[in-house]
């Protein structure tokens, strides 16, 4: 195993375990992130700011792995990301939308660059759509 994969080994029992040291660790201070509903987002605080959220609206948030795959210094992991939204979720418009209660499991990939031990660049891929139909806020969304 390589760099790459233990350091975003690291960072998704980081993510499981809810443990915010460790998390900001794994990126660069200068980090660059790009996700599918927040845009681009610079910086380490950015970064884990975007994570920590996750846990605020779904506490029992986790990964779970279909594939992993390495290559030199990039790691990508295929999986999905499974919670139960009991607290407020923060919107991509910065609206917050009460807990609907519902579970989730989507689809999701994540591509990430490690340079010196540290995620220099990370890309988060999912289904907008998808987490929104499955947590019933699709109704609600066009209503607004």
């Amino acid at each position: 195993m390589g760099q790459a994969r233990e350091v975003m080994d690291r960072l998704t029992t980081a993510m499981n375990e809810k443990d915010k040291e460790t998390l900001a660790r794994c990126y660069a201070t200068d980090a660059v992130a790009y996700t599918p509903d927040k845009g681009e987002l610079r910086g380490r605080d950015a970064v884990t700011e975007y994570l920590f959220g996750f846990w605020e609206s779904m506490p029992d948030i986790r990964y779970e792995h279909a594939a992993r795959y390495e290559t030199e210094s990039v790691a990508v992991d295929e999986g999905f990301v499974v919670g139960t939204n009991t607290g407020p979720l923060r919107m991509a418009t910065g609206e917050t939308m009460p807990a609907t209660g519902k579970q989730m499991r989507i689809r999701s990939c994540d591509i990430a660059k490690v340079v010196g031990g540290e995620i220099t660049s990370h890309h988060f891929y999912f289904d907008q759509v998808e987490f929104l139909a499955q947590l019933g806020l699709m109704r609600e969304m066009s209503e607004h």
